[in-house]
């Protein structure tokens, strides 16, 4: 592993990786209300987080989405207001640390920041409930830079189904045919991570862009609801997207599905969120761990969902979205955002080659905005803004 772990770390240095989803932000809000004295990310924050600038760099990191995402509880003018605070705080990490990283909003953004040895900075916002169903305050926060939308959360909201809700819409419902369009219009990328199979479906039938989804596996591998059944990863080709293998134990290892359900109703137990990241959340979360070992993913793991994903769909279709800062728990190996060069390793052992890894990495991400911002042109030639609303 040695030798692996050297030629993935010299590959990175040439392909960094493009990582669809890290909830930094959040983390930052929950912990210590964007106070970047007390989380100053240029140096080791591995007692709090699974994220900062010395191990983005010891990872390979490229470019990164930073999740801008707000609970689904928060809904209204507050889920609006806490996605422009979560905006603001990507905006203050750019600021402050700009000598490592830089905001990006372009795939040409990306490749200047690779050229520049600096990390990419983009943003996606995790939820359709947070533009309040105003296509408005879409194009707005296109505006302020945000290049994805994952379209729910883990709730269904007034016009698009979870994967982890009671159907509501079977799919997207008209005004959620809308957004999309609408997406396709301004450039944002269409994220299909958390939404039902139905709305996966509806929503590669309405985009006329590459869709990605930026942190979710291979159902046939892990059968869970959050991760990608294979008529929708054999969709890819066809409408060009990426789907970014996720990290996270539960959507990947079968053994800690059953375990995580228990995990989660200890901390509503205690009076918790379940995907609480303070200090109490976590400390909570370690002591059930303490008492209930847990089923461990490996790199390995999340291998065995891309050697799926790629036959599924093909290399030109597959990347990672580790999704680190937003889970509790992580693979035994791939523990923070230092580890992506274990998991090329383990790649490298199962003979994936170099342009294919170049691909996953770097070129296959960088790639899909760039052909969803030819889209928005032609789009942005045809027609104007919608005005639609939710009826």
């Amino acid at each position: 592993m040695t030798a692996a772990l050297d030629a993935a770390r010299d590959l990175l240095a040439r392909w960094p990786v493009v990582d669809g989803h890290n909830d930094l932000p959040w983390a930052l809000r929950e912990q210590v209300r964007y106070d970047l004295d007390r989380r100053d990310v240029a140096t080791d924050q591995s007692t709090h987080l699974h994220t900062d600038i010395p191990r983005l760099r010891a990872g390979g990191v490229g470019a990164q989405f930073w999740s801008v995402y707000v609970r689904s509880d928060y809904t209204g003018d507050h889920a609006v207001s806490a996605t422009l605070e979560q905006i603001d705080a990507v905006r203050q990490l750019t600021t402050r640390y700009a000598a490592d990283l830089r905001l990006a909003a372009t795939a040409d953004d990306m490749e200047a920041a690779r050229a520049e040895g600096r990390i990419a900075s983009l943003m996606g916002a995790e939820g359709g409930h947070s533009i309040n169903n105003s296509l408005a305050t879409l194009r707005a926060f296109h505006a302020l830079g945000v290049r994805y939308m994952t379209l729910t959360h883990n709730d269904n909201n007034d016009w698009a189904d979870s994967a982890t809700d009671t159907p509501r819409h079977h799919g997207l419902s008209a005004f959620g045919e809308e957004v999309v369009r609408e997406m396709n219009r301004c450039g944002m990328l269409v994220d299909l991570s958390h939404v039902s199979a139905d709305t996966m479906r509806d929503a590669l039938r309405v985009s006329t862009a590459p869709v990605i989804f930026s942190h979710s596996s291979a159902r046939a591998v892990c059968d869970h609801p959050r991760n990608i059944p294979d008529d929708v990863l054999a969709q890819l080709p066809a409408n060009g997207g990426v789907a970014m293998a996720t990290f996270v134990p539960k959507f990947v290892l079968p053994a800690a599905v059953e375990w995580t359900l228990r995990a989660d109703a200890n901390m509503r137990a205690h009076g918790l969120h379940h995907l609480d990241t303070t200090e109490r959340g976590m400390a909570v979360q370690r002591a059930f761990e303490a008492a209930n070992p847990r089923p461990a993913a490996t790199a390995a793991t999340v291998a065995d969902h891309l050697d799926h994903m790629r036959e599924v769909a093909g290399i030109d279709h597959v990347g990672i979205g580790g999704d680190y800062d937003g889970t509790a728990f992580t693979p035994s190996d791939l523990a923070d955002v230092a580890s992506y060069p274990r998991l090329v390793a383990e790649l490298l052992d199962r003979k994936w080659s170099e342009a294919d890894l170049a691909k996953l990495t770097w070129r296959n991400a960088v790639r899909v905005l760039r052909d969803a911002e030819d889209v928005a042109r032609a789009e942005g030639a045809r027609r104007g803004p919608s005005n639609a609303t939710l009826r």
